[in-house]
């Protein structure tokens, strides 16, 4: 009988344990893995500079990576918040999902980062805005899209040998 007892409570233990795992196993944000391809204009006295510069955007664990703001301000990882994540059904009663996010980082050097962008789906539009001791420095306007994009819908064979009609035939 106390060995029937014992391999109750280990039961009990584990499956706790088991419980206790999963409701304290952290959710990864919306963005958690997905990649951007970015194109970043920027704007000097409200005008768009004729050239763009192509970038590539990673988000991982509420951090994102810019290539660009890497090579040119040294900002790596820039923590995140997304600030509305919302889905509503558009014209085509289509249900699409949209992201609010921000971003902002501030080095050694009193250089702020600034990031707000929304993405619908798969696309993305926002700005940047870099600031030194609260002056600003650069700004640009961004857009892009993600990589690998929507994904496709299966074609429609037409015609061939693939389209006729097969008949089974059934006995009474």
């Amino acid at each position: 009988m106390t060995i029937l007892k014992a391999s109750n409570l280990k039961l009990m233990i584990i499956a706790a344990l088991v419980v206790v795992f999963f409701a304290f196993k952290s959710e990864k944000d919306s963005l958690h893995k997905r990649v951007f391809h970015v194109n970043l204009t920027e704007v000097k006295d409200n005008v768009p500079a004729k050239k763009s510069v192509l970038d590539k955007w990673e988000f991982k664990d509420g951090k994102l990576f810019s290539d660009y703001l890497y090579d040119k301000f040294q900002y790596k990882w820039i923590r995140y918040r997304i600030n509305k994540d919302s889905i509503y059904t558009d014209s085509t009663d289509t249900e699409v999902r949209q992201l609010d996010v921000e971003g902002s980082f501030t080095d050694d050097v009193n250089q702020t980062v600034m990031i707000n962008f929304t993405t619908v789906e798969w696309s993305l539009d926002g700005t940047i805005k870099i600031t030194k001791n609260d002056k600003i420095k650069k700004f640009f306007d961004i857009a892009g899209f993600e990589k690998g994009g929507k994904p496709k819908k299966p074609k429609k064979k037409k015609g061939g040998a693939d389209s006729l009609k097969v008949f089974e035939l059934k006995r009474d």
